[in-house]
C-alpha cells in the first residue's frame, strides 16, 4: 500500500482505490466505506489488541479448535501443500496449522505491507525450513500466486470469520475467486462465526475498554492523514448494532452533532445522528455456512467446532465440476 507524502496540505501518494472508496462512500446514501480500509499499520495493531480482549471470543475459540483438532485436521489435509492465507495479519494462529500439517510452503497475503513483512519474518524464523512468499495485496482483487508454489497442491486458509465481513453476494464472489486462484483439487480451511445471543455479539464489537471504538475511529484519522481530510474525529462515536433481519453485527460511525468537513478539498456535511457504515460481521448457522461454500464452488468435507458450537472451522474441497447429481 502506498504511504502518503503530505506536501503543502495535499496527500500526493494516497492509494487511488482508498481515495475512490472514501469519496464515493461519503457521497452515497446511506454512507458506507469498505472495511478493508481499516488496516493501515495503526488499524492492524489495534485489531491485534482486539483479538486479545475478553469480550472478543472468535480468536480465542478458533485457536482452541486448531490446537484440539490438529491431528484430525492433518489427516484430512495431508502433508506437502502450499498454505495460502488470505488476510494473514499477524499470522498468530498460523503456527498451529503449520505445525500440524507439514506444509511445503506458506504464502501470506495482506493489505498492510509493513505488518505483513514483520509477521512473515517472524514466521520464517519460527519455521526455518519453510519457504515463505509474502504478497502485499488486497485479496478482493485478482491475485497471482508465486511461481514457487505453482505446481504444489494448495490449501487456502481463511480464519477469523473474515468471510462474515462481506455481504453474501460478495462472499460467494470471493469464494469463487479463491477457487480459481487455488485450482481444482485445492482445499480451503475457513473460519465461520456461529449465531448466538445478541448481547454476546454486541459486546464482542463494543468492548468495555474502547479498543474496537478506537479501531473504528482510526479510519477517520487515516482519511485525515492520507486524504488531507478535516473530519472532526471527536464529533463521532462508535456504534455496534445487531441486525437480526440480515443476521449480522454492523459497525457504524455516528455524528454527534452537525458537522462540515472536506476531503481533498471536496466539501461534505453530516447531521447529528447520521452514520457511516464501516463493517459487517455476518453470523452463520451450520446449514447456512455449507450452502454459502457450495455456492462459491467449494464442497464441505469436514467440520470442527468448540464444545458450545460458538465457532466453526470448515474444510472444503474444490472438486472437479459435475454435469449431473
Amino acid at each position: 500500500m502506498l504511504k502518503p507524502e503530505i506536501e503543502d496540505g495535499q496527500a500526493s501518494l494516497a492509494d487511488p482505490s482508498f481515495r475512490a472508496d472514501v469519496l464515493n462512500g461519503f457521497a452515497m446514501r446511506p454512507r458506507a466505506i469498505p472495511a478493508r480500509w481499516f488496516y493501515d499499520r495503526r488499524g492492524s495493531e489495534l485489531f491485534e489488541q482486539i483479538t486479545d480482549l475478553a469480550e472478543y471470543y472468535p480468536t480465542r475459540i478458533e485457536a482452541g479448535i486448531l490446537r484440539d483438532n490438529g491431528p484430525a485436521i492433518a489427516d484430512c489435509i495431508g502433508a506437502g501443500r502450499a498454505v495460502v492465507e488470505f488476510g494473514s495479519g499477524s499470522s498468530a494462529k498460523t503456527p498451529l496449522l503449520l505445525r500440524a500439517i507439514d506444509p511445503a510452503a506458506y504464502v501470506p497475503i495482506d493489505i498492510s505491507g509493513d505488518f505483513l513483512r514483520e509477521s512473515s519474518a517472524a514466521l520464517s524464523s519460527a519455521f526455518p525450513g519453510l519457504p515463505v512468499h509474502p504478497i502485499e495485496a488486497d485479496f478482493m482483487h485478482p491475485i497471482a500466486l508465486p511461481a514457487g508454489v505453482a505446481d504444489l497442491p494448495k490449501l487456502g486458509f481463511f480464519p477469523g470469520s473474515t468471510i462474515g465481513n462481506m455481504i453474501p453476494a460478495s462472499a460467494v464472489d470471493l469464494l469463487r475467486a479463491m477457487r480459481k486462484w487455488l485450482d481444482t483439487g485445492a482445499m480451503l480451511l475457513i473460519g465461520m462465526d456461529r449465531l448466538k445471543d445478541e448481547d454476546v455479539l454486541v459486546r464482542a464489537y463494543d468492548d468495555a475498554q474502547g479498543v474496537t471504538a478506537a479501531f473504528n475511529l482510526n479510519l477517520l484519522e487515516r482519511i485525515n492523514r492520507e486524504l488531507d481530510g478535516t473530519i472532526p474525529v471527536e464529533a463521532f462515536r462508535h456504534r455496534a448494532i445487531w441486525n437480526d433481519m440480515r443476521s449480522r453485527i454492523e459497525m457504524h460511525l455516528e455524528a454527534q452533532r452537525d458537522i462540515d468537513f472536506t476531503i481533498e478539498g471536496r466539501p461534505f456535511a453530516m447531521a447529528a445522528g447520521e452514520t457511516v457504515h464501516t463493517e459487517n460481521s455476518h453470523k452463520y448457522g451450520p446449514r447456512d455456512a455449507r450452502i454459502l461454500l457450495r455456492a462459491g464452488g467449494w464442497t464441505p468435507i469436514a467440520e470442527w467446532t468448540d464444545a458450545d458450537d460458538r465457532f466453526a472451522l470448515i474444510l472444503a474441497e474444490a472438486q472437479a465440476p459435475r454435469t449431473a447429481p
